[in-house]
Protein backbone atom coordinates (compact mmCIF):
# COMPACT_ATOMS: atom_id res chain seq x y z
CA UNK A 1 0.00 0.00 0.00
CA UNK A 2 1.13 3.53 -0.74
CA UNK A 3 1.67 6.00 2.12
CA UNK A 4 -0.27 8.69 0.24
CA UNK A 5 -2.92 10.34 2.42
CA UNK A 6 -6.44 8.96 2.21
CA UNK A 7 -9.13 11.62 1.70
CA UNK A 8 -12.10 11.28 4.06
CA UNK A 9 -15.25 13.11 2.99
CA UNK A 10 -17.23 14.58 5.89
CA UNK A 11 -19.98 17.07 6.57
CA UNK A 12 -18.77 20.34 8.12
CA UNK A 13 -20.84 20.26 11.32
CA UNK A 14 -19.03 20.03 14.65
CA UNK A 15 -20.52 16.58 15.26
CA UNK A 16 -19.64 15.26 11.79
CA UNK A 17 -16.08 16.58 12.11
CA UNK A 18 -15.71 14.98 15.55
CA UNK A 19 -16.92 11.55 14.47
CA UNK A 20 -14.95 11.70 11.21
CA UNK A 21 -11.82 12.63 13.16
CA UNK A 22 -12.28 9.57 15.37
CA UNK A 23 -12.70 7.33 12.30
CA UNK A 24 -9.68 8.97 10.62
CA UNK A 25 -7.50 8.00 13.59
CA UNK A 26 -8.76 4.42 13.47
CA UNK A 27 -8.22 4.16 9.69
CA UNK A 28 -4.69 5.51 10.05
CA UNK A 29 -3.99 2.78 12.61
CA UNK A 30 -5.23 -0.07 10.38
CA UNK A 31 -3.76 1.21 7.09
CA UNK A 32 -0.59 2.95 8.27
CA UNK A 33 -1.54 5.88 6.03
CA UNK A 34 -2.33 9.47 7.01
CA UNK A 35 -5.95 10.56 6.58
CA UNK A 36 -7.02 14.08 5.68
CA UNK A 37 -10.55 15.40 6.16
CA UNK A 38 -12.28 16.91 3.13
CA UNK A 39 -15.22 19.09 4.21
CA UNK A 40 -18.32 18.86 2.04
CA UNK A 41 -21.50 20.90 2.42
CA UNK A 42 -24.73 18.90 1.96
CA UNK A 43 -28.22 20.13 1.11
CA UNK A 44 -29.38 19.21 4.60
CA UNK A 45 -26.73 21.52 6.07
CA UNK A 46 -27.76 24.63 4.13
CA UNK A 47 -31.54 24.21 3.93
CA UNK A 48 -33.50 25.78 6.78
CA UNK A 49 -36.64 23.79 5.98
CA UNK A 50 -37.86 21.05 8.30
CA UNK A 51 -36.33 17.68 7.36
CA UNK A 52 -39.78 16.19 6.82
CA UNK A 53 -40.50 18.95 4.25
CA UNK A 54 -37.30 18.42 2.23
CA UNK A 55 -37.85 14.67 2.26
CA UNK A 56 -35.32 13.77 4.97
CA UNK A 57 -34.01 10.71 3.05
CA UNK A 58 -30.46 11.30 1.88
CA UNK A 59 -30.27 15.08 2.36
CA UNK A 60 -27.08 14.76 4.43
CA UNK A 61 -25.63 11.99 2.28
CA UNK A 62 -26.03 12.72 -1.44
CA UNK A 63 -23.20 15.28 -1.75
CA UNK A 64 -20.78 12.96 0.08
CA UNK A 65 -21.73 10.06 -2.16
CA UNK A 66 -21.32 12.22 -5.28
CA UNK A 67 -17.80 13.14 -4.13
CA UNK A 68 -17.02 9.42 -3.70
CA UNK A 69 -18.37 8.48 -7.12
CA UNK A 70 -16.38 11.28 -8.79
CA UNK A 71 -13.16 10.31 -7.01
CA UNK A 72 -12.91 13.57 -5.04
CA UNK A 73 -12.60 11.59 -1.78
CA UNK A 74 -11.50 8.02 -1.04
CA UNK A 75 -14.05 7.22 1.65
CA UNK A 76 -16.82 8.94 3.62
CA UNK A 77 -18.27 8.76 7.11
CA UNK A 78 -22.01 9.14 7.71
CA UNK A 79 -24.30 8.93 10.70
CA UNK A 80 -25.88 5.63 9.71
CA UNK A 81 -29.40 6.80 10.53
CA UNK A 82 -29.05 9.39 7.70
CA UNK A 83 -28.39 6.74 5.01
CA UNK A 84 -31.19 5.83 2.59
CA UNK A 85 -32.00 2.13 2.93
CA UNK A 86 -31.06 1.34 -0.69
CA UNK A 87 -27.30 0.89 -1.16
CA UNK A 88 -25.90 2.14 -4.53
CA UNK A 89 -24.11 -0.64 -6.42
CA UNK A 90 -20.99 1.46 -7.04
CA UNK A 91 -20.46 2.10 -3.31
CA UNK A 92 -19.56 -0.38 -0.57
CA UNK A 93 -20.70 -0.03 3.04
CA UNK A 94 -17.22 -1.15 4.07
CA UNK A 95 -17.60 -0.86 7.84
CA UNK A 96 -20.11 -0.28 10.60
CA UNK A 97 -17.97 0.24 13.73
CA UNK A 98 -19.08 -0.58 17.28
CA UNK A 99 -22.24 1.38 18.05
CA UNK A 100 -22.37 4.25 20.52
CA UNK A 101 -25.25 4.60 23.01
CA UNK A 102 -28.40 4.50 20.81
CA UNK A 103 -30.67 6.30 23.30
CA UNK A 104 -32.29 9.69 23.02
CA UNK A 105 -31.66 12.17 25.82
CA UNK A 106 -33.26 15.29 27.26
CA UNK A 107 -31.43 18.53 27.98
CA UNK A 108 -33.86 20.47 30.17
CA UNK A 109 -33.82 23.65 32.21
CA UNK A 110 -33.10 23.38 35.92
CA UNK A 111 -31.64 19.87 35.40
CA UNK A 112 -35.16 18.45 35.15
CA UNK A 113 -35.98 14.87 34.17
CA UNK A 114 -38.60 14.31 31.44
CA UNK A 115 -41.27 13.20 33.90
CA UNK A 116 -40.58 16.21 36.16
CA UNK A 117 -41.20 18.85 33.49
CA UNK A 118 -43.98 21.31 34.41
CA UNK A 119 -47.45 21.17 32.87
CA UNK A 120 -47.45 22.61 29.36
CA UNK A 121 -43.69 22.17 29.01
CA UNK A 122 -42.38 22.97 25.51
CA UNK A 123 -40.02 20.27 24.22
CA UNK A 124 -38.06 20.92 21.03
CA UNK A 125 -37.22 18.27 18.42
CA UNK A 126 -37.02 18.12 14.65
CA UNK A 127 -37.99 14.45 14.61
CA UNK A 128 -41.56 13.21 13.97
CA UNK A 129 -40.43 9.89 15.56
CA UNK A 130 -39.50 11.60 18.81
CA UNK A 131 -42.67 13.72 18.78
CA UNK A 132 -44.89 10.67 18.28
CA UNK A 133 -43.36 8.68 21.13
CA UNK A 134 -43.02 11.55 23.61
CA UNK A 135 -46.64 12.56 23.02
CA UNK A 136 -47.81 8.94 23.34
CA UNK A 137 -45.91 8.54 26.61
CA UNK A 138 -47.35 11.82 27.92
CA UNK A 139 -50.90 10.72 27.03
CA UNK A 140 -50.60 7.41 28.87
CA UNK A 141 -48.82 8.87 31.93
CA UNK A 142 -50.91 11.98 32.51
CA UNK A 143 -48.20 14.45 31.43
CA UNK A 144 -49.06 17.70 29.66
CA UNK A 145 -46.38 18.59 27.09
CA UNK A 146 -46.14 20.48 23.80
CA UNK A 147 -43.65 19.26 21.19
CA UNK A 148 -42.15 22.08 19.12
CA UNK A 149 -40.50 21.51 15.71
CA UNK A 150 -36.92 22.86 15.62
CA UNK A 151 -33.82 22.55 13.43
CA UNK A 152 -30.20 23.43 13.94
CA UNK A 153 -26.98 22.04 15.36
CA UNK A 154 -26.40 20.97 18.97
CA UNK A 155 -25.36 24.48 20.06
CA UNK A 156 -28.51 26.01 18.55
CA UNK A 157 -30.83 23.43 20.08
CA UNK A 158 -29.38 23.56 23.60
CA UNK A 159 -29.32 27.35 23.24
CA UNK A 160 -33.13 27.39 23.01
CA UNK A 161 -33.23 25.93 26.52
CA UNK A 162 -30.62 28.31 27.96
CA UNK A 163 -32.47 31.28 26.40
CA UNK A 164 -35.73 30.16 27.99
CA UNK A 165 -37.51 29.67 24.64
CA UNK A 166 -38.00 25.96 25.36
CA UNK A 167 -38.16 23.91 28.54
CA UNK A 168 -36.22 21.01 27.02
CA UNK A 169 -34.80 19.62 23.80
CA UNK A 170 -34.32 16.00 22.70
CA UNK A 171 -30.98 14.93 21.24
CA UNK A 172 -29.10 11.70 20.54
CA UNK A 173 -26.78 10.48 23.29
CA UNK A 174 -24.23 9.32 20.70
CA UNK A 175 -23.77 12.77 19.23
CA UNK A 176 -23.27 14.42 22.62
CA UNK A 177 -20.81 11.68 23.59
CA UNK A 178 -18.79 12.24 20.43
CA UNK A 179 -18.47 16.00 20.95
CA UNK A 180 -17.77 15.67 24.68
CA UNK A 181 -21.02 17.25 25.92
CA UNK A 182 -22.77 14.28 27.50
CA UNK A 183 -22.53 15.96 30.93
CA UNK A 184 -25.18 18.47 29.80
CA UNK A 185 -27.82 15.71 29.62
CA UNK A 186 -30.47 15.96 32.33
CA UNK A 187 -32.27 12.68 31.50
CA UNK A 188 -31.54 9.56 29.46
CA UNK A 189 -34.74 8.32 27.84
CA UNK A 190 -35.18 4.57 28.21
CA UNK A 191 -35.69 2.74 24.92
CA UNK A 192 -38.91 1.49 26.52
CA UNK A 193 -40.10 5.13 26.45
CA UNK A 194 -38.63 6.27 23.12
CA UNK A 195 -37.24 3.80 20.58
CA UNK A 196 -34.35 5.39 18.66
CA UNK A 197 -34.17 5.92 14.92
CA UNK A 198 -33.05 2.87 12.93
CA UNK A 199 -29.24 2.89 13.02
CA UNK A 200 -29.02 5.62 15.68
CA UNK A 201 -25.63 5.72 17.40
CA UNK A 202 -23.91 3.83 14.58
CA UNK A 203 -21.59 5.18 11.91
CA UNK A 204 -21.32 4.06 8.28
CA UNK A 205 -18.00 4.08 6.41
CA UNK A 206 -18.43 3.99 2.64
CA UNK A 207 -15.97 3.78 -0.25
CA UNK A 208 -15.98 2.85 -3.92
CA UNK A 209 -16.97 -0.80 -4.34
CA UNK A 210 -14.27 -1.14 -7.01
CA UNK A 211 -11.43 -0.35 -4.55
CA UNK A 212 -11.05 -3.86 -3.13
CA UNK A 213 -7.93 -3.01 -1.08
CA UNK A 214 -9.63 -0.10 0.65
CA UNK A 215 -12.84 -2.08 1.21
CA UNK A 216 -10.76 -4.78 2.93
CA UNK A 217 -8.74 -2.29 5.02
CA UNK A 218 -11.80 -0.37 6.19
CA UNK A 219 -13.52 -3.69 6.90
CA UNK A 220 -11.17 -4.17 9.86
CA UNK A 221 -13.22 -1.52 11.68
CA UNK A 222 -16.49 -3.42 11.16
CA UNK A 223 -18.36 -4.80 14.17
CA UNK A 224 -20.48 -7.81 13.07
CA UNK A 225 -23.03 -7.49 15.89
CA UNK A 226 -23.60 -3.79 15.24
CA UNK A 227 -23.91 -4.47 11.51
CA UNK A 228 -26.46 -7.26 12.09
CA UNK A 229 -28.51 -5.03 14.40
CA UNK A 230 -28.61 -1.98 12.14
CA UNK A 231 -29.27 -4.15 9.08
CA UNK A 232 -32.37 -5.57 10.78
CA UNK A 233 -33.52 -2.08 11.84
CA UNK A 234 -33.03 -0.62 8.37
CA UNK A 235 -34.73 -3.62 6.76
CA UNK A 236 -37.78 -2.86 8.91
CA UNK A 237 -37.69 0.78 7.78
CA UNK A 238 -37.40 -0.22 4.12
CA UNK A 239 -40.21 -2.78 4.34
CA UNK A 240 -42.47 -0.14 5.88
CA UNK A 241 -41.58 2.01 2.84
CA UNK A 242 -40.72 4.79 5.26
CA UNK A 243 -38.07 7.46 4.74
CA UNK A 244 -35.56 8.35 7.45
CA UNK A 245 -37.72 11.33 8.52
CA UNK A 246 -40.81 9.12 9.09
CA UNK A 247 -42.07 8.59 12.67
CA UNK A 248 -40.50 5.11 12.87
CA UNK A 249 -38.37 3.90 15.77
CA UNK A 250 -36.47 0.61 15.76
CA UNK A 251 -33.85 -1.09 17.88
CA UNK A 252 -32.26 -4.52 17.62
CA UNK A 253 -30.50 -5.58 20.77
CA UNK A 254 -28.67 -8.72 21.79
CA UNK A 255 -30.03 -10.83 24.62
CA UNK A 256 -26.94 -11.97 26.52
CA UNK A 257 -26.68 -14.64 29.22
CA UNK A 258 -23.25 -14.37 30.82
CA UNK A 259 -20.65 -14.76 28.06
CA UNK A 260 -23.19 -16.23 25.62
CA UNK A 261 -25.16 -14.16 23.12
CA UNK A 262 -28.48 -15.99 23.01
CA UNK A 263 -30.80 -14.12 20.67
CA UNK A 264 -31.53 -10.84 18.95
CA UNK A 265 -34.69 -8.90 19.75
CA UNK A 266 -35.98 -6.38 17.23
CA UNK A 267 -38.50 -3.77 18.35
CA UNK A 268 -40.33 -1.34 16.11
CA UNK A 269 -42.79 1.49 16.60
CA UNK A 270 -44.67 3.84 14.30
CA UNK A 271 -47.19 6.46 15.33
CA UNK A 272 -48.92 9.70 14.54
CA UNK A 273 -46.92 12.71 15.71
CA UNK A 274 -49.61 13.67 18.25
CA UNK A 275 -49.14 10.27 19.89
CA UNK A 276 -52.81 9.35 19.60
CA UNK A 277 -52.26 6.18 17.55
CA UNK A 278 -49.28 3.87 17.84
CA UNK A 279 -48.32 0.46 16.50
CA UNK A 280 -45.55 -1.19 18.54
CA UNK A 281 -44.32 -4.74 17.93
CA UNK A 282 -41.27 -6.87 18.65
CA UNK A 283 -39.84 -10.15 17.46
CA UNK A 284 -37.03 -12.31 18.83
CA UNK A 285 -34.89 -14.80 16.98
CA UNK A 286 -31.43 -16.29 16.77
CA UNK A 287 -28.69 -13.74 16.07
CA UNK A 288 -28.50 -13.39 12.26
CA UNK A 289 -25.18 -14.63 10.94
CA UNK A 290 -25.74 -13.30 7.42
CA UNK A 291 -26.94 -10.09 5.79
CA UNK A 292 -29.97 -11.95 4.40
CA UNK A 293 -30.85 -13.26 7.86
CA UNK A 294 -30.80 -9.77 9.36
CA UNK A 295 -32.88 -8.44 6.46
CA UNK A 296 -35.44 -11.21 6.98
CA UNK A 297 -35.83 -10.30 10.67
CA UNK A 298 -36.69 -6.72 9.73
CA UNK A 299 -39.13 -7.73 7.00
CA UNK A 300 -40.87 -10.17 9.35
CA UNK A 301 -41.52 -7.45 11.95
CA UNK A 302 -42.62 -4.95 9.28
CA UNK A 303 -45.20 -7.45 8.02
CA UNK A 304 -46.65 -7.74 11.54
CA UNK A 305 -46.71 -3.95 11.96
CA UNK A 306 -48.38 -3.38 8.59
CA UNK A 307 -51.02 -5.95 9.55
CA UNK A 308 -51.68 -3.80 12.64
CA UNK A 309 -52.25 -0.69 10.48
CA UNK A 310 -48.77 0.89 10.56
CA UNK A 311 -49.00 2.22 6.98
CA UNK A 312 -51.82 4.59 7.85
CA UNK A 313 -49.80 6.26 10.61
CA UNK A 314 -46.81 7.41 8.62
CA UNK A 315 -48.23 10.14 6.43
CA UNK A 316 -46.39 10.26 3.10
CA UNK A 317 -44.61 6.95 2.44
CA UNK A 318 -41.25 6.90 0.69
CA UNK A 319 -40.94 5.49 -2.83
Amino acid sequence: MTDKALRLGTRRSKLAMAQSGQVADAVSRVTGRPVELVEITTYGDVSREALAQIGGTGVFVTALRDALVHGEVDFAVHSLKDLPTTQPEELALAAVPVREDPRDVIVARDALKFTDLPRGARIGTGSPRRMAQLNAYARTHGLDIETVAIRGNVDTRIGYVHEGRLDAVVLAAAGLNRIGRIDEVTDFLSVDTVLPAPGQGALAIECAASDADLVAALGELDDPHTRAAVTAERSLLAALEAGCSAPVGALADLLIDGPVIKEMRLRGVVGTTDGSRMVQQSTTGSVPLTHDGAMALGRELATEMLAQGAAGLMGERAH
